[in-house]
């Protein structure tokens, strides 16, 4: 898997994750989306990815989106 599909993998966890917690726990979560999201559009504007880092740190191979 490249470090492409492994960010995206990810966020979208993140995401399903973030609603779940929404929905059971309380609706204060629902920043825990927003975040998601506003990350999500600042690294497709800048290409800087905190995830992709972390990713690429632990051996994921580089695919094209983020080197």
């Amino acid at each position: 898997m490249t470090l492409d599909r492994s960010v995206m993998l990810f966020a979208g966890f993140m995401v399903l994750l973030s609603v779940v917690l929404t929905t059971y726990v309380s609706g204060y979560f629902v920043w825990f989306t927003v975040f998601i999201g506003l990350n999500l559009i600042q690294s497709s504007f800048t290409g800087f990815c905190p995830a992709a880092m972390v990713f690429k740190a632990l051996g994921v191979k580089e695919g094209c989106a983020f080197r």
